[in-house]
């Protein structure tokens, strides 16, 4: 019988979330090496953390997630299932996230005074930037653009971790375990200075490719169409010249 109910309880959660995700992927698009250029959907797994519970009714959901906001999905204790902006105090959660950290066109972030990430993974990036011969700042810019410095993230198609590396590229690159912050920023960044070489050393065009497709840039002779991948450029290059001076 508890069994049962944690099976009917889990359809539920997934008939719930699926309400919200659509998977539009067009012929155009399938050549990408990270992210559909549409919203996408992401789920971080997450464990306690200690803060004010608020519930919100299912329908919110979609609201809050085209505000760039994180929903946490959650049962309690007796089996209520909850979508909030706040972390249970105690178990486990998803976080859902409905398109890439920086590519929403209609995102309300303001970008220009967002919180910096310059104390996280310094070690790595330092490393990263020596071996592939590219600014720190930019593989900073480029991993909150990806994934806010979440090394845990997955996207809907499969991208992972900090970088938001595709399976097939984690293997090219020789990535064992793409959740490894150090194994992740390597390849990521390996994989943008091969961009940057290929389009030389225009950051744009290579910021574009990291989202987009290489091929995608090539095809449309520079930033491809796609309001996701535009809004991601110009956010990435923000965030450069931000951590430059940070």
């Amino acid at each position: 019988m508890k069994q049962a109910i944690l099976f009917s309880l889990l359809c539920l959660s997934i008939a719930v979330t699926a309400t919200f995700v659509t998977p539009t992927v067009t012929a155009a698009e399938t050549g990408k090496p990270h992210f559909v250029a549409k919203p996408s959907n992401k789920i971080v797994l997450g464990q306690t953390v200690s803060n004010q519970i608020m519930t919100s009714k299912p329908q919110s959901l979609e609201t809050r997630a085209e505000q760039g906001e994180r929903v946490y999905h959650y049962l309690t204790a007796d089996g209520v299932l909850v979508f909030s902006d706040h972390a249970p105090q105690e178990g486990h959660y998803q976080v859902l996230l409905f398109d890439c950290y920086a590519c929403k066109p209609e995102s309300n972030i303001n970008w220009k005074s967002i919180p910096l990430f310059t104390s996280q993974y310094q070690q790595q990036i330092a490393m990263a930037a020596r071996e592939y011969r590219i600014e720190a700042a930019l593989i900073r810019a480029v991993i909150h653009a990806e994934s806010a410095f979440k090394p845990k993230a997955v996207s809907k198609t499969g991208a992972q971790g900090l970088m938001q590396l595709m399976p097939a590229t984690a293997n090219e690159l020789g990535v064992s375990d793409a959740f490894h912050p150090e194994q992740n920023i390597l390849a990521g960044s390996r994989y943008l200075a091969q961009l940057l070489k290929r389009f030389n050393g225009n950051i744009v065009l290579a910021c574009a490719a990291y989202n987009a497709g290489a091929s995608r840039v090539d095809q449309y002779n520079g930033v491809p169409p796609f309001a996701e991948t535009q809004a991601y450029v110009e956010r990435v290059q923000i965030l450069l010249k931000r951590y430059r001076k940070a």
